[in-house]
């Protein structure tokens, strides 16, 4: 902190110009899946064993299909930036910035298939 100067301090920006804001969402996404989680389980556990047609009829409601929507992004969101401080921290160079590509489009698109597998399960 020696080198940062009254502003920076005071703002809360060292020399990446985004340390703060990455630790607040990382803080915002763990507080949300602290309350997810259990919803999620809630939702889904009971649902383990049963028939297809149950789990479909199950899913095709509002609550258990919005709980786990947020689950599938929120949970994808915070595994990318968990995920990508541990690449910043061990990784440089060319490694490093196509291993974060990657990483990008492993997440959104598992994202994306989550949710898309969700629509059709729920529609």
């Amino acid at each position: 902190m020696a080198f940062l100067t009254d502003r920076k301090r005071a703002t809360g920006l060292g020399s990446a110009k985004s340390g703060t804001e990455h630790h607040w969402h990382m803080s915002i996404s763990s507080y949300a899946l602290v309350i997810l989680t259990p919803l999620f389980l809630l939702t889904f556990g009971p649902q383990l064993g049963n028939s297809h047609e149950e789990v479909v009829a199950h899913f095709s409601r509002a609550w258990p299909a919005v709980i786990t929507g947020l689950m599938i992004v929120v949970g994808m969101w915070h595994f990318r930036q968990g995920f990508q401080s541990i690449i910043d921290d061990y990784m440089r160079g060319l490694t490093r910035k196509l291993s974060i590509i990657a990483l990008v489009c492993v997440s959104y698109g598992l994202m994306a298939a989550g949710i898309f597998a969700l629509v059709k399960l729920a529609l």
